[in-house]
């Protein structure tokens, strides 16, 4: 993305001078890049979490929203120093190849199969999700996808594999955008698509609703990933992590979206 290009580069990528050479025992500050995914940013959940953090720390926040993909590719590349990212099997394969210092579950929510308000494809009759794509197959009715190797990229695509379809033909929207923008593109087409509950319900003027939900299948677990890599700020880092996963921050987690929507748009796992 032209955004988290350009925003790398004012950074400097790897080795981004002293104030990103903090060692674990150092006093953290400087910069800490934070790569995660578009759902947090989306949501409002770091416009909240980012300043609270910033306050009580020696480190400022960078802040690249993009698909868990991209932000694990960054991390391996160190461009970023610390990943609040949703794509487990993607982070596990990321650890075992040895780019991350620790991994931690922070929290989760789940994801929601959206449609039309008139449900063309009648996807709600099925039983779940998978049973309600093929409905959406069978009647060729539009699908968006945010085709971005995203967390929500891949676990839609592992529900289409489970249904048996490879997704292709007209009918299937590729947006190559992220979560907030797929949706509305998902509302003005009249298409169905899949999208993490807190962005849904933190996207205003929709025209559409939930077609299928709930099931261990739709859980979106999030973890936060101290990146290993030469040059990055490692002491900001753990700190970050240390932060997010503390009792306090994980009661407000716990707590975030309930004025605005009546219901919590993340669930707190640290400790768990």
């Amino acid at each position: 993305m032209v955004a988290a290009a350009a925003l790398l580069a004012a950074c400097g990528g790897p080795g981004r001078g002293p104030q990103s050479d903090a060692s674990p025992s150092s006093a953290p500050g400087g910069t800490l890049i934070l790569g995660t995914t578009t759902s947090t940013q989306d949501s409002g959940l770091l416009d909240t979490l980012v300043p609270e953090y910033e306050s009580g720390s020696h480190c400022r926040v960078k802040t690249v929203a993009v698909g868990s993909g991209e932000a694990l590719a960054m991390g391996a590349s160190g461009n970023a120093d610390v990943l609040l990212v949703h794509s487990p099997a993607a982070e596990l394969k990321y650890m075992a190849q040895g780019h991350g210092v620790s991994r931690a579950a922070v929290m989760h929510n789940d994801f929601v199969l959206l449609g039309p308000k008139g449900d063309p494809a009648h996807a709600s009759q099925g039983k779940d999700a998978v049973e309600a794509l093929k409905a959406i197959a069978a009647a060729r009715a539009p699908f968006a996808s945010r085709a971005d190797d995203s967390g929500t990229n891949a676990k839609e695509l592992t529900l289409w594999g489970r249904a048996g379809i490879k997704p292709e033909g007209g009918w299937y929207i590729r947006t190559g955008q992220g979560m907030g923008e797929t949706l509305t593109i998902a509302s003005q087409k009249q298409a169905y698509t899949l999208s993490d509950r807190g962005t849904y319900l933190a996207t205003r003027n929709l025209d559409l609703r939930i077609i299928s939900e709930g099931g261990q299948e739709l859980l979106n677990p999030y973890h936060v990933i101290v990146v290993r890599h030469a040059g990055t700020n490692e002491g900001c880092a753990r700190e970050f992590a240390q932060w997010i996963t503390s009792a306090p921050r994980q009661q407000e987690i716990a707590h975030f979206g309930v004025k605005e929507f009546g219901q919590p748009l993340f669930f707190p796992d640290a400790g768990r």
